[in-house]
């Protein structure tokens, strides 16, 4: 079972497709945070949820699924048509 359940992802994020890229890009995040982690930088946001997941995708739908994360998607504006 996944927790937190998809329908509740999917109401925070508003479509499927926002919730994947959503997920996407954190999860790439999250990696790259875990990668730069012995170099000393600290400019990636570590984690914002304490679990147990050892995948960075499951990492993101957790910080979605608890708020921690919400993203903002725009309306594409239609393309304009000229003859």
């Amino acid at each position: 079972m996944i927790e937190p359940p998809v329908e509740e992802l999917l109401e925070r994020a508003g479509s499927k497709f926002g919730l994947v890229t959503l997920a996407a890009k954190r999860a790439r995040q999250i990696n790259s945070y875990y990668g730069q982690l012995g170099d000393g930088l600290g400019a990636l946001i570590p984690p914002q949820v304490t679990s147990n997941a050892s995948k960075s995708l499951s990492i993101a739908f957790e910080e979605i699924g608890s708020d921690k994360i919400v993203g903002s998607f725009e309306a594409a504006e239609p393309a304009s048509e000229t003859d």
